[in-house]
């Protein structure tokens, strides 16, 4: 059993980007710029935004860092986002989710323009990829995929089972997987027999977010399993696989923390030099 290393997976990916970044800008080209959009003072995602802006700056990307009252209305958040669509300087745009109550935040995701669409979730960037069209992917479905390719994992023919169909990562993970030539099933709360329906996958990708609901003894001998979910519990950081008895029969398994975690702002600064390697 080998354990797949996400941190220093994403550390290499970040790696890539700076070198990628200070090519582009010794060709004459301005920095790529990242800007996020905080609405209202939730700790939880001002830490993750300060994440995002202190790793833009790490790979010479320029951040630009907006943050709106809590009592800010829809429409204030909607003039922002069009501003930044019409600058010329951003190449890559945020809206951090969850919103005050009083902000449509999905509604607004849609609002982004898809070419700076870095987080992959508008209705363009959506049908791109279900089209197998170029576009910007979103961040950690992206993130297991470089981790699997990272590892030379097979994915041409094998049967590969993603246990979850949210729009941020089980339905764009079975689209990148299905591009991937592998032949792919979609599991979810109605799936009967879910146990037999993972025994069966080569890869198996577990994004549902319910603390080990997939046993040990549902892998498949010898299989690769992506663990997306990243729950609390009384006792410890969890994910949506048994790790302890899972190790016992996986080939390659990702930790949790340190698997996929890592990968999402890897895979956001990727994104965002290539957003705008496109523009220009």
């Amino acid at each position: 059993m080998t354990l797949i290393d996400g941190k220093a997976i994403a550390q290499q990916v970040r790696a890539e980007v700076r070198d990628e970044v200070a090519a582009w800008v010794a060709q004459g080209h301005e920095p790529p710029g990242l800007a996020t959009v905080l609405v209202g003072d939730d700790a939880a995602s001002a830490i993750y935004v300060g994440g995002k802006q202190k790793a833009s700056n790490e790979v010479g990307i320029r951040p630009f860092d907006l943050r709106l009252p809590q009592d800010a209305s829809h429409d204030e958040v909607r003039a922002t986002i069009h501003e930044l669509n019409a600058n010329p300087a951003v190449n890559g745009i945020l809206l951090q989710l969850p919103t005050p109550p009083q902000v449509d935040g999905p509604a607004l995701t849609t609002e982004i323009d898809p070419r700076k669409d870095v987080d992959g979730l508008t209705p363009i960037s959506t049908g791109l990829l279900s089209k197998g069209l170029p576009g910007l992917r979103p961040c950690t479905p992206s993130g297991c995929m470089e981790l699997l390719r990272r590892h030379d994992v097979q994915l041409e023919g094998a049967e590969a089972v993603v246990v979850g169909r949210s729009d941020l990562v089980g339905k764009p993970i079975s689209a990148m997987l299905l591009a991937a030539n592998a032949t792919v099933t979609t599991c979810h709360s109605r799936t009967r027999d879910l146990a037999e329906v993972c025994r069966r996958a080569d890869v198996l990708i577990a994004a549902v977010g319910v603390p080990e609901l997939i046993k040990g003894d549902w892998i498949k001998e010898g299989a690769v399993v992506i663990d997306v979910g990243m729950n609390r519990t009384p006792e410890k950081l969890a994910g949506d696989v048994e790790f302890d008895s899972a190790v016992e029969r996986a080939s390659l398994i990702t930790p949790v923390p340190g698997g996929v975690g890592p990968m999402t702002i890897a895979m956001l600064l990727r994104n965002t030099l290539e957003a705008a390697k496109a523009a220009a």
